[in-house]
Formats: structure tokens, sequence, C-alpha cells
């Protein structure tokens, strides 16, 4: 079942959109957003991973440590766009969400802002499996695990574990995306989420956003510079129904995203 935790980002009941409220910075905060905001991440995950470790980390511990993240965020300055939440309100079974891939910000954000509607999961690649402390969270959360080696095995996986999930009421959310890029490069944007809502009878709804307020690191690319003077934009597209027209949708998606891009940038 969804879990009822929206009111703690202070979204009002069936409003269509969160605009972050503007708010006062301490002086670490203010001068140091890099520092301030992962001085309280690495708390966040700490507990996490020993909570995961034990198997007591569920979605709803997801949820609320990606809410607390997203307020951490906010603390340090950054601001949040959220529109067409009704999409998301109005959902009445497991989908498949896609969208472009920017930064590790939408990694830890989306489950706070989706999980208050839909229980969710992720199509994530073998290496966060790995990640030190971060690795006992993701397995926690029974992710969709691909190699991004061989694309006909990732297809496979994808198609099994995913209808596997959606079976179970868990919408899975995916970025077809072989790497974070500000811009959408259509090339290298697969149909794997595409299919997979088509084998399983499910709607798709694209998620176009921009995350680059959360840098890309130079060493670890997961953490990199905290960016405050950069919105944060999350727009979910209206719900597709697939037959056999998944080309169409696939452009239709494309197009949605690279307009958003356009117009935030």
């Amino acid at each position: 079942m969804p879990i009822k935790i929206e009111v703690q980002l202070r979204i009002p009941a069936f409003s269509n959109s969160y605009h972050s409220p503007r708010t006062e910075q301490t002086w670490l905060a203010s001068h140091f957003p890099t520092l301030a905001f992962y001085s309280k991440l690495v708390s966040v995950v700490w507990k996490a991973s020993l909570e995961a470790k034990k198997n007591q980390y569920t979605s709803a511990s997801m949820a609320r440590d990606s809410q607390n993240i997203f307020r951490d965020l906010e603390s340090v300055g950054v601001r949040f766009y959220i529109d067409n939440l009704k999409v998301l309100q109005d959902l009445k079974k497991p989908c498949v969400f896609i969208g472009n891939h920017m930064s590790a910000l939408e990694t830890f954000i989306l489950p706070g802002i989706l999980q208050p509607f839909q229980e969710i999961t992720f199509v994530v690649k073998k290496s966060l499996m790995s990640y030190p402390v971060f690795k006992h969270v993701m397995i926690s959360q029974n992710p969709v695990v691909v190699g991004r080696k061989n694309p006909r095995e990732d297809l496979r996986t994808v198609l099994d574990q995913g209808l596997d999930r959606l079976r179970q009421k868990i919408s899975v959310v995916i970025f077809p995306q072989h790497t974070r890029t500000l811009d959408l490069d259509v090339s290298h944007f697969n149909t794997l989420g595409i299919k997979l809502a088509q084998r399983a009878g499910v709607p798709v709804v694209p998620i176009a956003l921009r995350t680059d307020a959360w840098g890309n690191g130079p060493l670890i690319k997961d953490f990199g510079r905290i960016g405050p003077e950069k919105p944060v934009r999350f727009y979910f597209g209206d719900p597709l129904t697939i037959k056999k027209n998944v080309r169409e949708i696939h452009q239709h998606i494309v197009s949605l995203i690279k307009d958003k891009l356009i117009e935030w940038f």
C-alpha cells in the first residue's frame, strides 16, 4: 500500500505543485552548502545502512529518509519545483516511471515524492550494489539490477524481474540513459521501460527532471558540488497507455523531456 507521508513535504492535499518556500540558512549552510549538506547525508545513509543490515529497512524507511534528504537540501538553499502532481494522485494501478538521468539527486529524492502514492523500486546498474555502506540500502529495496554491458540480457532482466515487481503492485522507476547528462542524448535513451509496461499492461508515466544542483563529482561521481543557485525541477507527464505503439510512445516521452529541458535551461 502507498505510504501516506506527503504532509512531511508540506504539499497540501490535492495540490498540483510544490514549490520550496524561501528559508533562512545557517552561516555554514549559506557559505559552505556542500559541506553542510553532505555532513547530514552521511548520517542519514549510515543509519539507513545499519537498519538494512538488520533487515529493518523498509520502503517506509526509504521514503522517510528521502524526505529528510529533501529537507536537508532545502536547508542549504536548494529550491524544488515539482509540477503536475495530480498525475500521481490519480494513479489507480502500478506503472513504469521513465525519466532522464542527471545526477544522484533523483535517486535519493524520488522515493520521498513517489512513495506517498505508489510503492516503488528502481532499475539500477550492478555497480551500485557494491557501493560501501549504501549497498545494504539498495539491496533492501529489491531493485531490478542490470549490468549495462549486454543489452539483450538487460532486456530479459527488466522484462522478467520488472514484471514480477509490477505483479506485486510495485511500480518500477527506470532511467533509460546509459549515463548522467545535462542534455538528452536520444541515441542512449532506450525503450526498456516502455517494453516492460507493454508486457505488464500498465501505463508509463514520463518524468522530466532537472537536478544539476547536485553536481557530479570529479573523483566520486555521486558526490559533487551542491549548487543552491540552480533550481531542482520535476515534471510528471500524463500516463500513457501502450498497445503496439512503442515507437510513438518513445518519441512522445523524448519530446516531453527535451521540451522541458529547453524551457528550464
